[in-house]
């Protein structure tokens, strides 16, 4: 992602209000580390928009009170696909 920081981080935090995203939806949606998702989020934006960066602090809260769902669903489904890989694997003889 080109352009200036600036822009850049406006873009971003407009993305996640819109989106509802995390960080690293934002990240990779947007082909960049999550460390400058984070930094630009969470220091640019406080000085360039401060409005939008009240929106971003709530998604960024609510994202983090949602953290253990989400990690919860991610853990059930890796070991659901491997049950059904070893269902689907031919016996060997």
């Amino acid at each position: 992602m080109k352009g200036l920081p600036e822009e850049r981080t406006i873009r971003l935090a407009q993305y996640m209000v819109e989106e509802n995203a995390t960080v690293r939806q934002t990240a990779a949606r947007f082909g960049i580390s999550k460390s400058t998702v984070h930094k630009d989020i969470t220091t640019r934006l406080k000085k360039l928009n401060a409005v939008l960066y009240e929106s971003v602090q709530e998604v960024l809260r609510t994202n983090k009170q949602e953290r253990h769902i989400r990690g919860g669903m991610a853990t059930r489904e890796k070991y659901r696909a491997k049950a059904e890989a070893q269902h689907k694997k031919p016996a060997a003889h």
